[in-house]
């Protein structure tokens, strides 16, 4: 199924509620799958959802999504596991992260596998959800999220870019180890300021492993920050969101990659003041005995490792921008 220009389960719900009487009514999302998931809609409530097929054997819990304030997720007497979105003005985020959670388990032949995923991911929705009420990202996390984005407008501002595509590769907010995944290729992206903007700190024995990829890239920013000059990050975030602002799909896939990186809207106030400006940026080819650990050096037993790199003494490594996806 093509879903460059819109999201299908959107197509579905637009359907649905067309049609729709009292009740909850569902779609077949895909018809050439051997299980089942659905596009679901709630009439008169205006609920939109999506509901998996469970087989009645497969152990689904769910005390841990008892009272949820945007969400209802229930399983219901002919065994669907369905997910419904409370408040409609978060329709088009909801639509992404849905989409999101079916690419990931759509084509897992397990039924038990699949049903733990979805309730794993569903897990982060509420942590998501639950946090957009109150908490406002770390100053650690707002630098870590600038320096992602302005790789990110990097990626979009090429020419003949699938939007769609650049923002699917984008994977460090799905907790990913890399930032950003470009089939086999990876780039990291390291953020620094202050007294020692060439140290670098490498969380994992494989996030510097290249053995995984064709060309792993480490892409260090160092920005100095105030209070009146450079860039907020609610600026670059218009930045983008202007350049993407045509193509509704990609638009509602980075509003969703925002969400669930810690950053809602409206927090946007308590990031108007802290400015970036932008002081350097190198991109290392991570390669022969470029100073990192890697997962096959460890000694059987140690896992884990976290440590930090000194980018100053890296510089036969550096290679132009041009070069990344050369």
């Amino acid at each position: 199924m093509n879903m460059t220009n819109k999201f299908h389960i959107l197509h579905l719900w637009d359907e649905l509620e067309r049609a729709a009487e009292v009740g909850l009514y569902k779609r077949l999302y895909a018809s050439d799958k051997p299980f089942h998931i659905y596009g679901v809609y709630s009439y008169p409530q205006c609920y939109y959802g999506v509901a998996f097929a469970v087989n009645a054997t497969v152990r689904t819990n769910l005390d841990n999504f008892e009272n949820l304030r945007e969400l209802k997720i229930t399983l219901t007497s002919d065994n669907l596991l369905v997910v419904l979105l409370l408040d409609p003005e978060k329709k088009d985020i909801f639509s992404a992260l849905c989409e999101n959670l079916i690419s990931t388990v759509i084509d897992i032949d397990s039924e038990t596998k699949r049903i733990k995923n979805v309730l794993d991911q569903l897990l982060r929705w509420k942590e998501m959800f639950e946090k957009s009420h109150s908490n406002e990202l770390s100053a650690a996390e707002q630098q870590g999220l600038f320096g992602e984005l302005v790789f990110l407008q990097k990626c979009l501002s090429r020419p003949d870019i699938d939007y769609c595509q650049v923002l699917r590769s984008w994977v460090g907010v799905d907790a990913a180890l890399q930032d950003f995944v470009f089939d086999n290729r990876a780039v990291e992206v390291k953020t620094t300021s202050a007294s020692n903007p060439q140290k670098v700190i490498i969380n994992g024995e494989r996030q510097l492993d290249e053995t995984f990829f064709e060309k792993l890239i480490l892409f260090h920013c160092i920005v100095a920050i105030s209070g009146s000059e450079g860039e907020s990050l609610p600026q670059k975030i218009n930045e983008i969101q202007s350049i993407i602002r045509d193509d509704n799909t990609a638009l509602a896939l980075f509003n969703a990659k925002l969400f669930e990186v810690g950053y809602y809207e409206r927090h946007q106030s308590l990031y108007d003041s802290r400015f970036y400006q932008i002081r350097k940026e190198n991109f290392y080819h991570i390669s022969d005995s470029f100073p990192r650990i890697k997962e096959n050096e460890l000694r059987e037993g140690v896992s884990g490792v976290k440590y930090s790199v000194s980018l100053d003494s890296c510089n036969e490594y550096l290679i132009p921008e041009n070069q990344i996806f050369v």
